[in-house]
């Protein structure tokens, strides 16, 4: 063989040495990239199941607590509560129904949910502060009702005997009264939008002419009910029905026999007032002269 030929031989074989090791290379390194890839793919898929298990934990917690939105007074809390629920539910729906495929995903899901548990901690929070004052509310208004409660029995039954009584007076010498109206005032006698803001509250009302009601001092008795149905006041007792009813305030004045417009008898507030349905009645000559609800929004 020509040394021209062995020599063309030898570069061929070296060119041929040199296309094996870099196809080896090549392969090898895919193989790694795969192995690598596939590495990825298997964290993101347990990290993946991990946050669903999370998010599922999450969503229980919200549930079990739906119940007691109804403690929630503030409409911010409320709306920011009902929010936070709704994104729980559709993250994690996407992590039920959808591959994440990154890192970048994952960790912002991570935030997301750290995010929505400190909202549920603060709800649970607020959650178990109102129950505790509802607790002590409820133990207060127990005691209240408890302290009222012949007192109502005896006021339905004058109700319930307020046909009766009307039967056995005589039409021509009743008072009436007209135009019955509850207002809470401020400090300054204004009046006063928010009843728990309420410094005093006035009931006016008109005494019509009535030639036939023998003329003289009389006094009206005025007692105004709270939602909770405990009676404001109690400064006294007047006689009704013979037995004793407690009383709210009461006016005296001199009836001549002329309309009296726009009579007023006014209540110092002393307790805490909330928003709700108010009675007021009057009494006069043992016979009550009317009975009103007037309701106060927040």
């Amino acid at each position: 063989m020509a040394p021209s030929q062995k020599k063309a031989l030898i570069i061929v074989g070296a060119l041929v040495a040199v296309l094996l090791v870099s196809f080896f290379a090549f392969y090898a390194k895919k193989q790694i990239d795969d192995a690598q890839a596939a590495n990825e793919q298997l964290m993101l898929q347990n990290q993946q199941l991990q946050l669903k298990q999370e998010y599922e934990n999450l969503s229980t917690e919200f549930q079990n607590y739906e119940s007691q939105t109804q403690f929630l007074n503030n409409d911010s809390l409320a709306i920011k509560y009902g929010e936070a629920k709704d994104k729980v539910e559709k993250l994690l729906t996407e992590l039920k129904t959808q591959r994440i495929t990154s890192n970048k995903r994952i960790k912002e899901l991570q935030d997301e949910i750290e995010t929505l548990r400190g909202i549920m901690k603060h709800y649970i929070q607020v959650i178990d502060s109102l129950n505790k004052e509802n607790a002590g509310l409820k133990a207060e208004n127990e005691k209240i009702r408890t302290q009222n409660q012949r007192l109502t029995s005896q006021v339905n039954q004058a109700t319930k005997e307020n046909e009766d009584l009307s039967k056995r007076m005589t039409l021509a010498e009743k008072l009436n009264v007209t135009g019955v109206t509850l207002t809470a005032l401020k400090s300054n006698g204004k009046t006063e939008k928010r009843i728990t803001k309420a410094k005093q509250l006035r009931v006016m009302f008109t005494i019509p002419q009535n030639n036939s009601t023998p003329v003289g001092e009389k006094t009206i008795y005025l007692r105004i009910t709270s939602p909770e149905g405990y009676l404001l006041g109690e400064n006294g007792s007047f006689p009704f029905e013979g037995g004793q009813v407690p009383y709210t305030e009461r006016k005296t004045f001199e009836y001549a026999g002329q309309e009296i417009p726009d009579m007023a008898i006014y209540w110092n507030v002393n307790t805490t007032l909330n928003a709700g349905t108010y009675n007021v009645e009057l009494f006069i000559d043992d016979y009550r002269l009317t009975s009103r609800d007037f309701t106060f929004e927040k």
